[in-house]
């Protein structure tokens, strides 16, 4: 990854400046958790015991309050590390000690936490490095590693460039291995990487409008910006700047569409959002619409586009 800074025509290059120490990227991450990740940070060098009693030490314990869900971090150097192996033993770990994890978590961060309040299917662990091998990228590439990838590089005049290798690949992590109780398997049945499809899938008779619907209104989010990213979550699926700014709830006839702004923010003159800031609900924000075949689109995407802009 290069960067450059234009003046007129030309272009000049900024010259790397390798951290030194792991430590150092770990301090940089851990106090920009929020802005890399939108995560909270939540310890430093956690340790917890597995069940035969060997302690393991997490770099980072962090918690993505979106999802519900724990995230581990681990920062890597030594380019002669499997991520496969270190990343399900972490997952398996944290899988085996939710008390530990959640008890964590509320001392840290003096909270209430629970064990049914953490949706630990979205569990995730991020690996950060100043260089990945090839090798170590392909390990990864199977549509339901729950693992992310993401190089980070520093350059002259403090500046920070920051990089994910995304899958690519349809086949599955579980086609590696026969044995029901590997640790590849055990994890991969509770920890799950959801995709759109899955949303298409996972309710019965979803009629054909409805996808057709959703797929409508997708090209027309996505083309409010070339900076939004989709990310499916397990009941929902979110539309991303920086962060979720409207994410949409498949049912069999309808779709629900959550406006991610806070009660009195939303202009909607036409008043067809429902004040959700009461009531639990799916997604982000404080405003549902729910639409179907019948449905305005391009006045939802005026209300769509006021949080879209409000994220940047």
């Amino acid at each position: 990854m290069k960067l450059y800074q234009t003046k007129g025509n030309k272009l000049k290059a900024f010259k790397s400046k390798p951290f030194k120490l792991e430590k150092d990227i770990q301090q940089l991450v851990e106090d920009n958790l929020n802005e890399l990740f939108g995560l909270e940070f939540v310890k430093s060098e956690f340790t917890v015991k597995s069940f035969n009693s060997a302690s393991f030490r997490i770099d980072t314990l962090a918690y993505n309050t979106e999802s519900n869900s724990f995230v581990i971090i681990e920062y890597k150097r030594d380019k002669n590390y499997s991520v496969i192996d270190q990343g399900y033993t972490y997952l398996s770990l944290l899988l085996n000690n939710k008390s530990d994890f959640i008890l964590e978590f509320n001392e840290s961060c003096d909270g209430t936490l629970k064990r049914a309040d953490v949706d630990w299917s979205q569990s995730r662990v991020i690996f950060i490095s100043p260089h990945f091998t090839e090798y170590q990228k392909h390990s990864v590439n199977f549509k339901d590693v729950p693992f992310e990838l993401w190089e980070i590089k520093r350059y002259e005049g403090d500046l920070i460039g920051l990089i994910e290798h995304r899958n690519s690949s349809d086949e599955s992590i579980s086609t590696i291995s026969s044995d029901p109780d590997d640790v590849v398997n055990k994890v991969t049945r509770e920890v799950k990487v959801y995709t759109e499809e899955y949303h298409f899938t996972r309710k019965k008779n979803m009629k054909e409008s409805t996808l057709e619907l959703y797929n409508d209104l997708k090209s027309r989010i996505l083309a409010l910006g070339d900076d939004i990213e989709i990310v499916p979550r397990s009941e929902y699926v979110s539309f991303k700047r920086d962060r979720p700014f409207t994410d949409l709830v498949l049912y069999v006839g309808d779709i629900r569409c959550l406006i991610n702004m806070k009660k009195g923010e939303l202009e909607d003159p036409k008043s067809i959002s429902r004040d959700m800031s009461e009531t639990g609900h799916w997604g982000n924000g404080d405003y549902e619409v729910k639409i179907d075949g019948n449905s305005d689109l391009d006045y939802l995407m005026f209300l769509i586009k006021q949080s879209y802009k409000s994220k940047a």
